[in-house]
Parts: structure tokens; sequence; C-alpha cells
């Protein structure tokens, strides 16, 4: 799931919603302007099968995937890189939650000044219908007293589209993967696309430079709404990161 906010069923389908999510490249274009990742050390957490971790590696990035939950020798390599990492990308990992023990660890694999770039859907656009169980938690997480702003993050909200090549496309895939929902959501198309907000929670590591990266992006609706710098909650580096593994108890 990590590659992208959704589950399909299928191999096929998934590949085919990757085809359609986002399609200009607005969410890797953030990361750059949030980073940057292009020419940096970059630690892709929760990977899932890849794709963000290849599609930041295209732009230049050197990255370092890990698939949760960690297998062989990756614990040891995933140890390697605490204060080391110049950006550790964390993509819509239900493991990510705020003031979780997974998010503080991550934060120790990153050098002085580097970014934790924490990636997770905004919940106000077309799209949000088709997950409501979801809905609720993905705007109480972006709120300006919520629990990532208030842990010292701020936010980005980038702008993106499901884009479909044809009304059929979009009532088959949505049908598909989310039922009546999804017909439901297709029958009341009137464009081959649905509006989808990503919020993108940021944050330095400290002892780097002061200041923010990337705060003239005029394509966000919210930019860097808490006003804060701050690295609060982090841990200290000598942390194991081998101890990123998924508990319930975190």
């Amino acid at each position: 799931m990590p590659d992208l906010s959704i589950a399909p069923p299928s191999d096929a389908l998934e590949k085919a919603f990757l085809r359609i999510v986002d399609p200009e490249g607005k969410l890797p274009a953030a990361l750059e302007a949030l980073g940057p990742v292009i020419d940096r050390d970059v630690v892709v957490l929760d990977c899932g099968r890849g794709f963000r971790a290849r599609q930041l590696a295209e732009m230049g990035a050197r990255v370092a995937a890990f698939e949760f939950p960690l297998c062989d020798a990756a614990p040891e390599k995933l140890a390697g890189w605490v204060g080391r990492a110049d950006a550790v990308v964390v993509p819509w990992s239900e493991m990510a939650a705020p003031g979780s023990r997974f998010l503080a660890e991550a934060g120790a694999l990153l050098r002085p000044g580097g970014r934790l770039l924490i990636i997770h859907d905004y919940g106000r656009d077309d799209v949000w219908g088709l997950l409501p169980e979801l809905h609720e938690r993905d705007v109480a997480w972006s709120q300006r007293r919520g629990p990532f702003l208030g842990d010292g993050f701020r936010i980005r909200v980038i702008h993106c589209w499901w884009a479909f090549e044809s009304m059929e496309q979009a009532r088959e895939l949505l049908s598909t993967v989310f039922g009546s929902v999804g017909v439901e959501v297709a029958e009341k198309m009137k464009r081959l696309r649905l509006e989808y907000s990503v919020a993108i929670y940021h944050r330095s590591a400290p002892g780097g430079e002061a200041g923010e990266r990337g705060e003239a992006d005029t394509d966000s609706a919210v930019a860097d709404a808490a006003g804060q710098t701050d690295a609060a909650g982090q841990t200290d580096a000598a942390e194991a990161a081998a101890g990123l593994v998924p508990s319930s108890a975190r």
C-alpha cells in the first residue's frame, strides 16, 4: 500500500492506479522542493513495491529503500544509516502515525539539518468520499493544533489529480476497487479526473541551518500552516534504527 494511499487487490489494478494518480508528477516535485532530494542520500521507509523509491532515483536521488517488516540483512543495513540521511521519505505508511516510535526512529536516521518528509492524504477533495473511514483521521491530523503540526511539523498541501483515460476506465477501476461507493463517485463525475490533495508533513533534524525550504510553493492551499521550525520530539541518533519494525504497540 505505501506506493499509494489505497490498496488495490491485484498487481494489475495497482499498476493501473499508479498511472492515473498524479500523472503530472507534482508529488515528487514537492519532495524536491522540501528536501531537496536530487543528488542527496535519501532513505525511503515502508516503501511497498518501490515505485516511489524508483521515482526519486530517476530524479537523481541516491536512494536506499526498506520495506516492512524488515527481513534478512535489512535491519543491519538500516542501522548503518543512523545520522547519515539527507532526507527520509515515508509514503502513506500506517506506521507513520503522529507521535509514534516509528517516526522518532525515522528521524534518528537524519544527519543534522536533514529532512523528514511524511506523506498522507489531506482529506478534503473528490477522492475522500472513496475512503470515508480515513477522512476524519486525515482531517484531524492536518489541523493547526493537530498531532503533526503540534509536534514541530509543518504541512505542504499538494493539489494533484486522479486522471482517467475515459469514463469507462473510471467506472471500471472505481467500481472494482471501491464497490458501490466507487460506482456512486463514478456516476457523479463530470470530467475525466478527480481532485486529490496530498499532505506532506515536514521538519528538519536538529543541528542544521535555521529555516525551512520551499516556502514559496504557489501550488499549496496550506503552506507551512504551523509556522514552527523546531524539531520537537526527535530522539537522539544513538537510538538503534534497527528497531524500526511494525508493532501494534506503537
